[in-house]
């Protein structure tokens, strides 16, 4: 086995308000793939963030053993490309040597094989013939993240750490985020949601507020292990619930009969049958006798509710959010859209390149290109937010428009708040009763949109959108999965194969394409 080059012991982690985020930790790395998985809010990027030494813990320590690289999510370069690379000022070195005007520190420090590697790092990022010249800043989002990557590779650490790495990239970018790390020699702790990516894991670790639980494989014997722990609980449960309703079972009959005999009891003592000391002997006993039976059966129930109640608790830990979607009633042959040649330009650049498509009926269509090719622009004009600038756009159903960011609420706004805007005729109680049905329930419902989580906002957005008395039979969702954990992804994933409008979905998680059953996809190219 490889020897550790980060040990964590006895790890702890609080949130700002004083609250445990996680504790105890005890955990090591090796010269592996570790893939760092949990529900939103588990504490994946503060446990990152502390191996790297940005952050300290509330308790316990990190060991490290080796050199670490960190690409966080954000990734904002300033200046020229070599300076986001690190490398400008050796480029500036060796320019004063090949000019004649070095001196005897350029001589000593000249770094005559950062050219070849220069080369291959870009190479493996995807940005061949990439100038170092070239400002960084009119790199697009996607460029950027493998710039940052590409850096990485060139300083060469021991371990990587990557946080969600693949998050806002297209299909080709994703792609090339995974090749590097299925090249990279050394060790790499990643945290990320994107299934492409856990598959090339050496193992998965989930975070929770119970702690760590390791996985040894890629994600697809994560997800089988998961899917056993979800049987083996709700085995347990069911077990459990019977077993305390044998134990209450019992109980009552004990009790019953206890009544009959100490009923018997009396009428025996008021007809005098007996002596009166053996009477009272005789209750006497079986006061004591029945106070033990009391006790003990108490002590049986208490085991059997203590039994059910970790039982419960267990299953809501895996328990994966479930949403029945209302319907909407839309017909196999109804016309939902019709584009003809429509296009949209801006400042004379064409940003959506004439298109034509027919919907009818419950289609789920997928729309597919690299970033920059039009497909969030293409959703605006189908729903209507942005009108072409050729060609005509018929849409005879009502629609809706989720993003990843769930830009349909207003800063400031409830939920309540939203539900009323977008369904003006519901009253109070309806909108509270939709809201319930989404898992916002009481207070719930008065929560402002902006303290939601990724996974709630989507949930929430759903239910302002769906919960009405007539929900939109055309639904387009645009990168619905970015920032979802995976318990959050599974769920909408569900929820989405029971709706029964049309989809139009913008993704690039192949595995959501595949799991809300799209038949038909439109690609765009590149500008």
């Amino acid at each position: 086995m490889s020897p550790s080059l980060i040990t964590l012991e006895s790890l702890a982690a609080r949130k700002p308000d004083g609250a445990p985020l996680f504790e105890n930790l005890h955990l090591s790395f090796a010269r592996e793939r570790t893939a760092l998985v949990g529900r939103n809010g588990a504490g994946k990027s503060t446990l990152l963030a502390m191996i790297a030494g940005t952050r300290r813990p509330s308790g316990g320590t990190v060991t490290r053993n080796a050199r670490i690289g960190m690409l966080e999510q954000q990734f904002d370069p300033q200046g020229s490309v070599a300076a986001a690379l690190g490398i400008a000022d050796q480029l500036a070195v060796q320019g004063r040597i090949l000019d004649g005007n070095a001196g005897t520190d350029d001589l000593n420090h000249a770094d005559w094989t950062l050219e070849e590697r220069l080369a291959e790092v870009l190479a493996d990022a995807g940005l061949t013939g990439l100038e170092t010249s070239r400002p960084a800043a009119s790199l697009s989002g996607g460029e950027r993240t493998r710039l940052a990557l590409a850096r990485l590779l060139l300083e060469a650490p021991d371990v990587l750490l990557l946080d969600e790495p693949t998050n806002n990239l297209d299909g080709e970018a994703r792609a090339i985020v995974i090749a590097v790390l299925e090249k990279w020699k050394g060790g790499a702790i990643v945290a990320s949601h994107d299934r492409a990516l856990l598959r090339r894991m050496d193992r998965i670790v989930e975070l929770s507020t119970l702690g760590v639980k390791l996985y040894g494989g890629n994600y697809d014997l994560y997800a089988e292990r998961k899917e056993a722990e979800h049987t083996a609980a709700a085995r347990e449960l069911d077990t459990a619930e019977r077993d305390a309703a044998r134990v209450s079972r019992a109980v009552q009959k004990e009790k019953e009969k206890k009544a009959q005999r100490d009923a018997a009891g009396r009428k025996s003592r008021a007809k005098g049958d007996a002596p009166r000391m053996a009477m009272d002997f005789k209750a006497e006993r079986a006061e004591g006798s029945g106070g033990r039976q009391s006790h003990l059966a108490g002590r049986l129930k208490a085991g059997a509710a203590e039994a059910l109640e970790a039982a419960r608790e267990n299953i809501e830990r895996i328990r994966t959010l479930a949403l029945d979607l209302p319907p909407t009633g839309l017909s196999s042959g109804k016309l939902v859209l019709r584009l003809d040649e429509v296009s949209w330009n801006a400042g004379g650049r064409e940003i959506v390149r004439p298109a034509s498509v027919t919907v009818s009926g419950p289609e789920r269509i997928a729309i597919t290109g690299p970033n920059g090719s039009g497909k969030t622009t293409l959703l605006k004009l189908i729903t209507g937010d942005l009108q072409p600038t050729a060609g005509k756009a018929a849409r005879p159903v009502k629609a809706a428009l989720l993003d990843q960011h769930a830009a349909i609420f207003e800063p400031g706004e409830t939920l309540l708040d939203a539900f009323r805007r977008l369904n003006p005729a519901s009253t109070p109680n309806e909108a509270h009763a939709a809201l319930a049905k989404f898992l916002f329930r009481n207070e719930a419902a008065h929560r402002d949109s902006a303290t939601l989580s990724g996974g709630e906002k989507l949930r929430a957005a759903l239910a302002v959108v769906l919960g009405g008395n007539d929900p939109p039979q055309l639904l387009l969702l645009d990168e619905p999965t970015n920032h979802l954990d995976l318990d959050s992804v599974a769920a909408i994933e569900a929820a989405l194969k029971g709706y029964d409008g049309a989809l139009i979905v913008v993704s690039h998680d192949e595995d959501f394409l595949d799991a809300i059953g799209i038949g038909r996809r439109i690609a765009l190219l590149s500008r």
